[in-house]
């Protein structure tokens, strides 16, 4: 068995695609995983699961929302030891300054993280930080000029909808949950 997080796209925000999280769990539960946690109200259900091929994991995930609560949401899947591995390889200015808003961004497949760079382009060095670990992109931007930074319009760009954003404070829960 291997221990996973499913990241939900876009549910429960400003009223739309309505998801509570006990009914979350119930499905994910009915579709066999094990183990299975929600955490906070916008889409994070660890599970497990000996499924290892990940579009499968994917491909299900997806189809049990639809099937449950008859919503197209997207889902990344992360093998809690690579988001771990990932956090470990973190930048150290990430989660560390305060007034600061620092985000982990994860790739919805088949994105990839050249992709994302390519296409909301270079940061604003006065105004935001950026690295990546393999399929986790850390950005940090000051919450005073957070406005001004380029990747805080990644919301507008071409690959919003392939990318789901946690905040830092949500990844190091989700790590410490798999526990």
């Amino acid at each position: 068995m291997v221990k996973y997080i499913a990241l939900l796209r876009g549910i429960n925000v400003s009223g739309r695609n309505k998801i509570a999280m006990p009914q979350l769990r119930a499905a994910f539960e009915k579709r066999g995983f094990t183990e299975v946690t929600t955490y906070i109200n916008s889409g994070n259900v660890l599970f497990s699961s000996d499924i290892q091929e990940r579009k499968k994991l994917i491909d299900s995930c997806e189809a049990l929302i639809l099937e449950h609560f008859d919503l197209n949401i997207s889902v990344a899947i992360v093998a809690v030891d690579e988001l771990a591995e990932a956090i470990t390889h973190a930048p150290d200015w990430w989660d560390q300054a305060a007034e600061t808003i620092h985000y982990a961004i994860f790739m919805i497949s088949p994105m990839t993280v050249t992709e994302v760079f390519a296409a909301v382009g270079e940061i604003k060095p006065e105004y935001e930080k950026i690295a990546h670990h393999d399929n986790v992109i850390f950005w940090s931007a000051p919450r005073k000029t957070f406005n001004k930074a380029r990747w805080s319009k990644i919301a507008s760009s071409t690959v919003n909808h392939h990318v789901t954003i946690r905040n830092a404070n949500t990844v190091k829960k989700l790590i410490a949950m798999s526990k």
